[in-house]
């Protein structure tokens, strides 16, 4: 059975031996008439001389068609050999072809593919030759084989070539390009076959939908920003525009192209200068790229703002360019935006003059920082209150600068940034205490106000603070004068309730269950003391209370609380809870005022001490009952012969003789 290849090359063989076959028929016929022709002749009555002549003409035709028939022979043997050279050649070109070759009957069928073809698609040559063209054509694509099956067909093509889908054994598609022609009978011209070259161009078309992609891309990304492209070609004798670039000036696309020059006209009066010197140092090769920004006319009149950035990248022999590429940017809005920037910027730098010359001139003391704490700004107050110049506290640490600790606890006052997110409301410290670095110290009231931005980032700190040593001595002895009796400088009533109310709701608390309680009262009421005032006078008396209110302090322990309630009347409490320990304290009292050696000009006089106890404890009552309680028992110990102690427990009076006063003398 003979191969496709060979097929193709014995047709096209046999349609030569149709021209032979018609030449031997005739010279069988010449020789079939040789030989008749002496039957012929015999039967025929001829002369001697006829018959010869007949005789020599047969014997010619004989040899002729002798001769014909050995050169027909010789032309048979030569066809048959030149046709197995051209099978051969057909074959070997078919099987060593670097491109697919397949020969396709009229109903799609594979008659016979050469290996390329078959590894093009994964198959072996027995799986691909068993299929037809439709299976392995991608199904998108099958309407491209069965149109050029039809106009074969029809006779309307003999040669063909397009390029469509495959489809590989694992189901991948691959691109291939298909040239081919159609093989039809010599004499009724009907098609027989189809001969095809199958060419792998999946790399092609796999690249030029990169490149497709790339240029979507770049071509998006240019009109997403805003930036059309210009192409000056001197081969081409003008320059071509974007349609990006056109519409950016209100034109059409097309209507620009052409004039290499009509931009140039386009341009700002006032910037053709700039535009054009950049321009020709860029065509001088003086400068790598050309760029400039300038102002250009929209088609509607208005003139925009434009950025261009371009570069010659093809010059000819002489360095003039052939081929220029550049890309124009709207940059109108940047510009509007640098104009405002610019006028903030001076209205800014107005604002910060004024708020310097402010920081500069009030009162107060003032420290700025940066996000790191760095001091960026202290104004000459400031410098004066920590003793540091503002150049030398430039970019130094707060710390550094400026140490403050709360008056009371000592503790160091920080000046912290708010936490993320949180509110940062300013710090009030009004007894603080700035520490300079010579260790000396200043009473100040200062401020910290965090600095938060429009995104609620800490940016800094703002520290304002004022000496408030002299205000804070005044606050000290107000608040002294306040709490103190002016005279002998004891706790006075209203301070010393105060304290007694706070001893007796923590006795109420802690319930002590010590026999005397925690805490003892003592209302001591002086004997004799107005007979002072009325000989000596009020400045006798109040010379006197002081004496009083010094020995009273020094016979009573730190702890212990000593108040003049008024007049010649006191109290004390003592911190210990025992009677007996009270008892002792009461004795020290009397005793310390009966040795009082008063003397006002020159008369001595003498004075004593009447002293009543109530406890201070758990369900003792209101501090003005405890009061009540213990005047009540000073005046049981006035009436018992004063000079003595009177104990009043669990609100019962009792006069406490276990220690009887001793008589004192009294001026008369």
């Amino acid at each position: 059975m003979p191969t496709g290849v060979a097929r193709v090359v014995i047709l096209r063989g046999l349609i030569g031996l149709r021209l032979h076959k018609r030449a031997a028929l005739a010279l069988l016929v010449a020789a079939l008439a040789v030989v008749g022709a002496p039957f012929v002749v015999s039967r025929l009555n001829l002369g001697a001389e006829a018959l010869r002549v007949c005789l020599q003409i047969s014997v010619a035709l004989t040899v002729c068609a002798l001769f014909f028939a050995y050169l027909f022979i010789v032309r048979i043997s030569d066809d048959r050999r030149q046709i197995a050279e051209s099978e051969q050649r057909f074959r070997r070109a078919m099987e060593d072809s670097a491109i697919g070759i397949a020969i396709v009957a009229l109903d799609g069928r594979i008659l016979q593919t050469n290996p390329a073809f078959a590894a093009m698609l994964g198959y072996s040559r027995q799986e691909i030759e068993a299929l037809t063209f439709f299976q392995i054509t991608h199904p998108d694509d099958l309407h491209i084989g069965r149109e050029t099956m039809d106009s074969m067909r029809a006779g309307n093509v003999d040669a063909f070539h397009f390029e469509k889908r495959y489809l590989r054994k694992d189901g991948t598609p691959v691109w291939a390009r298909l040239a081919g022609s159609v093989i039809r009978d010599e004499r009724s011209g009907h098609p027989l076959y189809l001969v095809s070259q199958i060419e792998d161009i999946d790399a092609r078309k796999q690249a030029e939908a990169r490149i497709a992609e790339a240029e979507t891309r770049w071509n998006f990304a240019l009109a997403g920003a805003g930036q059309g492209v210009w192409d000056f070609d001197k081969r081409k004798g003008g320059t071509t525009y974007s349609s990006t670039w056109v519409k950016m000036l209100g034109f059409e696309e097309g209507e620009l192209d052409g004039d290499p020059d009509r931009w140039l006209t386009m341009i700002h009066p006032d910037d053709r200068q700039t535009v054009a010197e950049a321009d020709r140092a860029h065509l001088d090769g003086q400068t790598p790229f050309f760029e400039a920004e300038f102002r250009m006319r929209h088609k509607d009149g208005h003139w925009i703002w434009i950025l261009d950035r371009g570069k010659a990248i093809e010059r000819d022999e002489d360095g003039r360019p052939i081929r220029a590429i550049g890309s124009l940017t709207d940059i109108t809005r940047r510009k509007e935006a640098e104009e405002r920037l610019t006028v903030s910027a001076a209205m800014l730098a107005d604002e910060k003059e004024r708020l310097r010359v402010t920081l500069q001139s009030i009162g107060d003391a003032v420290i700025c920082t940066d996000a790191a704490n760095r001091v960026t700004f202290m104004n000459p107050v400031a410098e004066k209150l920590t003793g540091i110049s503002g150049e030398a506290a430039l970019g130094k640490t707060l710390g550094h600068v400026y140490r403050a600790v709360d008056e009371e606890t000592g503790h160091r006052i920080g000046a912290t940034r708010p936490a993320i997110g949180a509110e940062a409301p300013s710090d009030q410290n009004s007894r603080a205490v700035l520490i300079r670095r010579d260790d000396t110290r200043c009473s100040i009231r200062q401020v910290v106000s965090p600095i938060m931005n429009e995104r609620n980032e800490f940016c800094g700190l703002v520290i304002v603070f004022q000496d408030f040593t002299d205000a804070r001595a005044l606050q000290r002895q107000l608040a002294h004068a306040a709490a103190h009796d002016a005279l002998t400088g004891l706790a006075n009533r209203s301070s010393f309730i105060r304290t007694m109310e706070g001893l007796v709701e923590q006795a109420r608390k802690e319930d002590g269950t010590m026999a005397g309680g925690i805490h003892q009262f003592m209302f001591i009421d002086l004997d004799h003391f107005k007979l002072v005032n009325d000989t000596g006078g009020h400045a006798a008396g109040d010379a006197l209370l002081k004496r009083v209110a010094e020995a009273m302090r020094g016979v009573l322990g730190p702890e212990d609380i000593v108040a003049r309630l008024g007049g010649d009347e006191f109290a004390v409490i003592l911190k210990s809870g025992s009677i007996a320990g009270a008892r002792i304290a009461a004795r020290s009292i009397i005793d310390a005022i009966a040795g009082l050696n008063f003397t006002w000009d020159g008369r001595p006089h003498a004075i004593g001490a009447s002293i009543g106890l109530a406890a201070i404890r758990a369900n003792c009552g209101e501090v003005d009952e405890i009061i009540a309680r213990a005047d009540a028992a000073c005046y049981a110990a006035k009436a018992a012969g004063r000079g003595c102690l009177s104990v009043a427990p669990d609100g019962n009076l009792m006069n406490d003789r276990s220690e009887p006063p001793k008589p004192l003398a009294v001026a008369s």
